[in-house]
């Protein structure tokens, strides 16, 4: 039972990997992508089913590249999810969960972390938490149109025939797990990122809850990353090729498995994270908080949650909406038939600071640092002398700003990282990994393999469910080695400080116009 199976789903894709404990390797990884809807401006939705026969086309897909008895010797299986949506089941799950899991029906598709239609919503939980300032103090984080609460509001509001359904609410992994197991259960990581959750107890703010009008029972039980949540079913074994009774743990959110992933398991240890959106994650031994700006209502703009790591451990971290997303974006605008790899080679000859051409990464809006819907993205500092590779460069430099701009409220809250570990999609660019060195100011190294750290830190959080004695972190410091560290270089971010200092400037100076855009569009 030296096998341990990771699943991770993603926004565009479910991923799963089989990773040999003994050896530390990975033996095989597989991909299948689902689709998502866009039904109103800012809105993102996905159909749960969909993301359920991605995982078994993906499980398929892993089991298929291995051997005939290698699905015999998986110990345990750990899950990765997408944080904050609202997965709403009727009441038929809640009270029958494992009958109902066969069908996995929902009560609407789920709203996704990316939606944006929340904001009255959001200022309403606020109000009730007794301000802001409260609502960090109590959450750890403020209100953001991203996190489930309001989701759930919003449904109760616009939807209230759908609403009356509702029967329990999960987070997307858990649906996953639902489907392969019949329980219902969370982790207090996802919890953490609900607004529903108080970070210092790890346990569900019933009185907040209460106050919202939101039925505790709604909410499914609690549990470590670690601990097992249910087993492999019957019938999920006939849909997966999956033998029958494999312990199945409650993992947690897709930063929090990134972070343990790449080794981000011990306070001071940070994990930067390019993927569709852009993370910095800081690991710490103390529930973290953002006070913001005194004399202003900026709290919260970093996200206090629980780490994957067990009861002692959480995190900080901070979440730019579109990081991947906005180079993805670009492409398809200036060059749909070009591959990546030519628009980054073409963006690497045009020097540092890009002739003074600056990119806004706000293309849904924005979470950290800027916590406002109404954000809006684009180039500026635009002149004739500027080509697609100029655009394509400040793209990549933008975001780095932005992340640059997350680390440094890290900082202000005691992490003083001496290498940040990069992961995701965007990391395998050797140019968008020096850019964020100049702009972080601190090494980054690779780490996790090119198959991406979620999955991988799934599988790792299910070692103990499978009997293994190595604790999580002797286990990471032994299969995780980070590669490819690149130092900051002094000249290039020399010349990047003058596109840093009007990054900074830009969302301050434009949101007047940017609030009228978006309301008059």
């Amino acid at each position: 039972m030296s096998l341990l199976l990771g699943i991770d789903l993603g926004t565009s894709a479910v991923k799963a990997l089989l990773f040999d404990l003994p050896t530390g390797s990975t033996l095989a990884h597989a991909s299948v992508e689902h689709p998502a809807s866009f039904p109103g401006p800012g809105w993102s939705e996905q159909n749960p089913r969909d993301w359920w026969s991605a995982a078994a086309g993906a499980i398929g897909q892993v089991l298929a590249r291995v051997g005939p008895g290698d699905a015999a010797r998986i110990g345990a299986i750990g899950l990765s999810g997408q944080m904050h949506g609202s997965v709403l089941l009727p009441r038929v799950a809640a009270d029958h969960p494992a009958r109902a899991a066969e069908g996995g029906e929902v009560v609407r598709p789920a709203i996704l972390w990316n939606d944006q239609r929340t904001a009255r919503e959001c200022a309403e939980i606020e109000a009730a938490a007794g301000g802001r300032s409260a609502m960090v103090a109590l959450t750890g984080n403020a209100a953001l149109t991203g996190f489930t609460a309001p989701k759930l509001l919003w449904v109760r509001r616009h939807e209230p025939a759908a609403w009356a359904r509702v029967g329990m609410v999960l987070l997307p992994k858990d649906y996953l797990r639902w489907r392969l197991t019949g329980a219902l259960a969370t982790d207090a990581g996802d919890a953490s990122g609900t607004l529903l959750f108080d970070l210092d107890r790890r346990a569900w703010a019933t009185d907040l809850s209460l106050a919202l009008g939101i039925d505790p029972s709604l909410l499914p039980p609690v549990l470590e990353s670690q601990a097992i949540a249910g087993r492999v079913s019957p019938w999920a074994a006939s849909q997966t090729g999956l033998p029958t009774g494999i312990p199945v743990v409650a993992g947690s959110g897709d930063n929090m498995c990134a972070a343990v992933g790449v080794g981000v398991v011990s306070p001071g240890a940070v994990l930067a994270s390019l993927g569709t959106s852009g993370v910095i994650l800081a690991h710490a031994d103390a529930p973290t908080r953002d006070p913001g700006v005194p004399g202003s209502s900026s709290a919260g703009r970093l996200q206090g949650l629980c780490a994957a790591t067990g009861p002692r451990g959480w995190c900080a971290l901070g979440c730019m909406l579109s990081a991947g997303a906005s180079l993805k974006w670009a492409r398809g605008v200036l060059a749909p038939d070009a591959a990546y790899d030519d628009l980054l080679a073409d963006a690497a000859r045009v020097p540092p600071g890009c002739g003074g051409l600056v990119f806004l990464p706000y293309l849904t809006g924005e979470r950290c640092p800027h916590p406002d819907p109404e954000a809006r993205g684009g180039w500026i500092g635009l002149t004739a002398r500027h080509t697609p590779a100029h655009l394509i460069r400040a793209v990549l430099e933008g975001v780095a700003f932005g992340m640059a701009q997350i680390l440094d409220l890290a900082s202000a809250c005691g992490v003083a990282p001496a290498s940040v570990r990069l992961t995701g999609g965007g990391a395998r660019s050797p140019l968008w990994r020096q850019i964020h060195a100049d702009a972080l100011g601190v090494a980054v190294e690779s780490a996790g393999g090119e198959e991406g750290g979620c999955a991988l830190g799934a599988a790792l959080l299910a070692a103990s469910a499978a009997g293994w004695p190595e604790p999580l972190p002797d286990l990471c410091r032994r299969v995780i080695v980070a590669t490819d560290r690149l130092d900051p270089d002094p000249r290039a971010a020399e010349r990047l400080m003058p596109a840093r200092e009007a990054f900074d400037r830009l969302y301050a100076d434009l949101r007047p116009a940017c609030r009228a855009l978006a309301r008059g569009g």
